[in-house]
């Protein structure tokens, strides 16, 4: 199901894993919608969010989250 973003943009559901998380990605935890805005890789195949609110999250390699990522037009 595809919709729109509140930025205006059209937007995806995407399953996402420490290998294809991106910036700008949004995520729900705790029922709270998480921007990332930044990543870090870690060994092990681990990456640590940050997220627009300062907040960090660190997934393991294993790992999978639902989110909504903005689909580009080119």
């Amino acid at each position: 199901m595809r919709g729109w973003a509140p930025g205006g943009g059209p937007a995806a559901p995407v399953e996402v894993t420490s290998d294809s998380v991106q910036r700008g990605d949004v995520i729900q935890i705790g029922g709270r919608s998480c921007r990332v805005t930044d990543l870090l890789q870690l060994p092990g195949g681990a990456k640590r969010l940050r997220f627009e609110s300062g907040e960090l999250l660190t997934m393991h390699s294993r790992t999978r989250l639902a989110a909504v990522r903005m689909l580009s037009r080119w």
